[in-house]
């Protein structure tokens, strides 16, 4: 006999629940019969979420800022690149862990079609895995032995859009009115027209227009990203119920982050640019208590490549939350024009305003991810310094590919519109610090710096508040893979340079000190071990902008819990003084020795973490 279903902690968190859901759901859809539906499929999601999902709630539940603290470390992958398929992902877990990795993030796997996938952001069955890289049953193996590690899994949940070749889309492209109300179709291009007057391009040079042609109903249909991606309509409930239904389906295989993609898209209005949309922030908050009702331990990630003003509402209010976390996108392109100009004066800017911010706020911090670099930066701020938007875009791209004097980098241009100047960049970490350019040289002094120049970013990286995450073979210097050149279902996506595959015979190399895989490797999860030794690294820390005096060199100061960190980063790749005057007693994290806090000297493209304890009065 089956064992009966215990629902009142179900009955228990919907209560607490209730009466703001319904208000939500009432404001948006004006339709109480798709709300007893939603309701109904929650409590059948809960049904269906196994013992030991449950049981994992309970443990998340007890800590519910576990993921604020500084113990964790994200790496970011493509299945395939890292191990042909899920299966081989979970042989491998030992060597994350080596790594320092609890936090694991699988690029997009599930179902679609070859060429048409845009890297797997066009979904055609949002409950299958892509047959080459398993199955969903592999998926929720993985999470569990994720679990057993004491990792968590996250999975991109695409969300504006499915494929043209879901279901959903079939049976609109049979004529079917049911579906076709699930997208936004138009029978002439006049409503189209109308959009398009408002609504930016998101891809103008290779996916021109927000609009395609449908021929086989003769109609016009909504394809913001690409013509085989179709917006759906979250004005229509049957959308949201079943999305929802089908984040809850991936969180009940053991999902525990869901990055919840191009989220500030998901609300279309006339006139409007259809970007951030006051609705899109009632869905993200019904989804929100959607999980806290179902499975309390999953977290949203919200993915919004905007600038600060547009990212911080996503996190929604303490009393009505929205994402959990965010990407702290503007700090690392800020990093990469730092990186090409020496001068931190528009990091410190833009850190300053991070800093500000609650310490609830968790971001998650980067220096390179799967997506090209977006010069989306304060160029009010810049104009000051006599720097205008569209020559200091040529410039940064022309320095990153090593255009310029002086410049071992090595990036491609990303959607290059020449007539805009709005080209965006393409690279690894490893490689736009020159350390391609320096192999290729065999050249030891400039592999030695390159080295020292990753390393000092990754030191940055983890000195940020919130959870630092790796390009997966960011941490053996990973170089561009040309080879995507030669793919002619890739050879248009210049994004696929850092896409390559991991190379396992340069990870075998890891513990070589002689070798760059051995040198990064051992320094970077060096880093790791010392930012999980000490509270100062804690995401409840205060964080501010140390004044050094110098353009040159960048100050961060910690503290918490009695302990105080000064984190002092040369940019330029000369020797520089931090002009800072601290009458602490203070020891360099990486050498154990003391240092006197004034007028500090720092080599080029180094680093300095320097460490106080306060004695207990």
């Amino acid at each position: 006999m089956a064992k009966a279903i215990d629902y009142s902690e179900f009955d228990l968190r919907l209560s607490e629940r209730q009466e703001e859901l319904h208000y939500l759901f009432n404001e948006l859809y004006h339709d109480e019969n798709a709300y007893e539906y939603f309701l109904s499929m929650l409590k059948r999601m809960y049904t269906e979420r196994s013992a030991k999902l449950k049981k994992w709630d309970e443990k998340r539940c007890e800590d519910k800022s576990w993921f604020k603290h500084n113990d964790i470390l994200g790496t970011l992958m493509y299945v395939d690149c890292f191990a042909e398929n899920i299966n081989g992902i979970g042989k491998h877990l030992n060597y994350l862990k080596e790594c320092g990795i609890n936090y694991l993030h699988l690029m997009p796997l599930l179902s679609s079609p070859e060429g048409r996938s845009d890297g797997g952001y066009a979904v055609a069955d949002f409950r299958k895995v892509d047959e080459k890289l398993g199955t969903m049953e592999d998926l929720a193996k993985l999470a569990q032995k994720c679990h057993d590690k004491d990792m968590s899994l996250c999975l991109d949940f695409v969300m504006n859009h499915t494929s043209e070749d879901h279901e959903w889309a079939k049976r609109a492209r049979n004529g079917e009115k049911e579906y076709q109300d699930r997208y936004f179709f138009f029978d002439s291009w006049q409503i189209p027209n109308e959009y398009e007057k408002s609504v930016p391009e998101v891809f103008p040079t290779t996916a021109p227009g927000n609009f395609s042609w449908c021929e086989a109903v003769n109609k016009v249909v909504m394809t913001t990203f690409y013509p085989y991606q179709w917006d759906l309509n979250y004005r229509n409930p049957t959308v949201f119920n079943d999305m929802t239904e089908n984040m809850l389906f991936l969180c009940n295989q053991g999902v525990d982050i869901i990055r919840l993609d191009a989220v500030p898209y998901i609300w279309k209005t006339l006139g409007t640019n259809c970007r951030n949309l006051p609705e899109v922030h009632m869905l993200v908050r019904m989804m929100r208590i959607a999980g806290e009702i179902v499975c309390p331990s999953v977290l949203l990630l919200g993915e919004v490549v905007m600038e600060p003003s547009k990212v911080v509402p996503y996190f929604g209010s303490v009393d009505r939350p929205e994402c959990h976390m965010l990407y702290n996108v503007t700090t690392m392109a800020s990093t990469w024009h730092t990186v090409a100009t020496r001068d931190v004066r528009l990091l410190k800017q833009q850190l300053a305003t991070v800093f500000a911010l609650p310490k609830e706020y968790t971001f998650l911090n980067y220096l390179r991810c799967h997506d090209d670099i977006g010069w989306g930066l304060d160029y009010n701020f810049l104009r000051q310094f006599g720097i205008e938007e569209v020559a200091h875009k040529k410039y940064l791209n022309s320095f990153l590919r090593g255009h310029e004097w002086g410049s071992d980098s090595r990036g491609e241009l990303y959607n290059d519109d020449p007539r805009l100047g709005d080209a965006r960049l393409c690279g690894t970490t490893a490689s736009l610090c020159g350390l391609e350019a320096a192999i290729h040289e065999m050249n030891d002094w400039k592999i030695d710096h390159a080295i020292k120049l990753d390393l000092m970013l990754h030191a940055f990286l983890y000195t940020q508040s919130g959870i630092p995450v790796l390009y997966s073979g960011d941490e053996i210097g990973q170089l561009n893979d040309y080879s995507y050149h030669k793919d002619p279902h890739k050879a248009a996506d210049s994004r696929y340079l850092h896409r390559g595959k991991l190379d396992w015979k340069k990870v075998a190399r890891r513990n070589d000190l002689m070798m760059p895989e051995g040198k990064l490797f051992t320094g970077i999860t060096r880093l790791k071990k010392i930012r999980e030794r000490y509270p100062v690294f804690d995401g409840m820390a205060d964080t501010w902008i140390i004044e050094t005096y110098n353009d040159h060199i960048l100050g961060i100061g910690r503290y918490y819990q009695g302990e105080k960190l000064l984190a002092l980063f040369n940019f330029s790749e000369h020797e520089q003084i931090a002009y800072i005057s601290e009458e602490e007693e203070y020891i360099d994290l990486r050498s154990n020795r003391k240092v006197d806090a004034h007028d500090v000297k720092i080599d080029g493209h180094d680093y300095l973490w320097l460490y106080h304890k306060f004695e207990e009065e």
